[in-house]
């Protein structure tokens, strides 16, 4: 049971409530995430778009994008948060086989491209608990910061490093709100634990 009262669609007016039936559309059906945020309709109204942009379509793969954002939930140990990206990245066509591969940290036979950066996905989720500001400034080892320059373009990096850094932030948003599933349960050996 959510931590918070769910807010409704027929809650809202104006911009907040054109958004919402927006993302109803989109999904067929409003979200446990949205009905939290819609408890404060202005911030709901810039939260989706936002969400939009930095998870939809950008010049980063867009396969690649959804394999970091599921490595982040599943690091979170958040079912919400990876039960969502699993449906999305399976709609972009990412087998069970490789979501199970990309958990479990066996990147070998992936592209160089995407080890590097679910490497930085790993640091940048882990990371920042265990090391100080003073022992690792940027969260991440410089050789793999090194390693995600040599693959990506500073806007592919830009899209990676806030891909990371907003999932980190709704899965434990999600943890906290305790949401019930509204998409598919994960797949086995892909579900946290």
């Amino acid at each position: 049971m959510a931590l918070i009262r769910l807010a409704q669609i027929d809650e809202l007016e104006g911009t907040p409530r054109e958004v919402a039936e927006s993302g109803q559309a989109q999904y067929g059906k409003v979200l446990e995430t949205w009905k939290a945020i819609m408890n404060k309709p202005d911030m709901f109204a810039t939260y989706l778009p936002f969400l939009r942009t930095v998870a939809g379509p950008g010049v980063m793969d867009a396969q690649l994008k959804d394999a970091c954002a599921l490595y982040v939930g599943f690091l979170n140990h958040c079912r919400y948060t990876v039960s969502h990206r699993v449906t999305s990245a399976a709609a972009k066509g990412v087998s069970d086989e490789q979501m199970r591969d990309i958990v479990n940290a066996e990147w070998t036979e992936m592209p160089e491209n995407w080890r590097a950066a679910l490497e930085l996905t790993r640091e940048l989720t882990l990371n920042p608990q265990n090391e100080t500001f003073g022992d690792l400034p940027q969260a991440a080892q410089p050789e793999t910061l090194a390693e995600v320059k040599k693959h990506f373009t500073d806007v592919e990096v830009l899209e990676l490093a806030m891909t990371i850094a907003m999932w980190n932030a709704l899965a434990r948003f999600h943890r906290v709100m305790d949401f019930d599933l509204d998409m598919p349960e994960a797949p086995e050996g892909v579900k946290p634990e």
